[in-house]
């Protein structure tokens, strides 16, 4: 974190596309990838530093080719940075990843990042060919590539899922002098300690619950890096879901339905029934939970709490979940960009 300036604030999105449970009815890919455009070019006109985009392979989520879409936006913004959120690593070869997201880089003017993870859904991996009995050694074969292929413009590598290279220019290379890489972790102290050892940046998932309970993982995290020498490369994220109103009651109010819908549709494809009633998402948003929903005085107290706890450097909210319309995420972009960050950034640059 750059002295002075305070944690990184900024917006990431699954992209996806669940009927409005008011309407019944959902907008089409095409509509939800230009709201998504229109959503970074507000966040960066309004100050916001970074945007992300997610992956999925599925026809309920709008996005598969995420440095696609961010290179859209690259053309629409000036300066917010531009990050995957997650790639699903295990299922993409390394060297097309970083010859993408370097592209990016020089349409961007240096201002990509890469979020890899293992994903949520598990459709990549028959759709590309891989078996889901190597999900976890993929992503460790995929993430040495990868890091590699970050430090040098020739290389030689051969591992167990891909043919060898030899010598093999790895072309264009990054306007920045390396892509920041951070890897996505959800709750696995496995998952934690693995991105220390890489001395990558960990982006840390907390969805709800107390926030208390990831702090092992934090630690962890810096630990392995330490031992690892990577101590100056050391950086946490955390990322969560969250929506912002004038009040706490107006946030709680407007969330709701859309809340409960998208958990609604996301079980009932898990294969299970539950159902998120008013009573649970009232658990879900007490003030001292992880979950960001309430007015921007709220957002700003519990950003700063898990901020005495971990000392990140960058929180990122999904707000547009659910089906919720494009001019409610619009009106909390403003809110956290103006009534929110400004505060957290003052604070956590003491």
């Amino acid at each position: 974190m750059e002295s002075g300036k305070g944690i990184e604030i900024g917006l990431y999105t699954l992209a996806d596309i669940v009927p409005n449970p008011h309407t019944g009815t959902a907008i089409s890919a095409g509509q939800r990838i230009k709201e998504i455009i229109q959503a970074a070019k507000l966040a960066d006109g309004a100050g916001l530093d970074i945007f992300g985009v997610e992956e999925h392979h599925r026809l309920d989520y709008a996005v598969s080719a995420p440095p696609v879409v961010l290179a859209a936006i690259a053309q629409a913004t000036e300066r917010i940075k531009l990050t995957s959120a997650t790639t699903v690593l295990s299922t993409v070869d390394p060297v097309r990843l970083f010859e993408d997201f370097a592209t990016l880089d020089l349409i961007s003017d240096g201002r990509a990042e890469i979020i890899a993870g293992r994903g949520a859904f598990v459709e990549s991996f028959p759709l590309f060919g891989f078996d889901i009995n190597d999900y976890d050694a993929l992503f460790e074969e995929n993430m040495e590539l990868l890091l590699k292929i970050n430090e040098n413009e020739r290389i030689s590598w051969s591992g167990r899922f891909r043919t060898p290279l030899n010598n093999a220019e790895i072309a264009p290379r990054a306007l920045q002098n390396k892509l920041p890489i951070w890897v996505g972790v959800g709750g696995t102290p496995e998952s934690a300690a693995r991105a220390g050892r890489l001395g990558v940046g960990m982006a840390m998932v907390i969805l709800g619950g107390e926030p208390r309970r990831f702090k092992h993982l934090v630690d962890l995290y810096h630990k392995a890096g330490m031992e690892s020498g990577h101590q100056d490369q050391l950086n946490v994220s955390v990322t969560g879901h969250g929506y912002i109103a004038k009040t706490t009651q107006q946030a709680k109010d407007e969330f709701y339905p859309f809340y409960s819908n998208y958990w609604t549709y996301v079980n009932r494809q898990r294969g299970m029934s539950f159902k998120m009633t008013r009573e649970d998402f009232e658990e879900m948003t007490r003030p001292e939970t992880a979950l960001f929903v309430g007015s921007p005085q709220q957002i700003v107290e519990k950003i700063l709490y898990q901020y005495e706890l971990f000392g990140h450097r960058r929180f990122m909210a999904q707000m547009d979940i659910g089906g919720i319309p494009f001019e409610n995420v619009a009106q909390a972009i403003e809110l956290l960009a103006t009534e929110v960050a400004p505060v957290v950034r003052k604070e956590t640059s003491k």
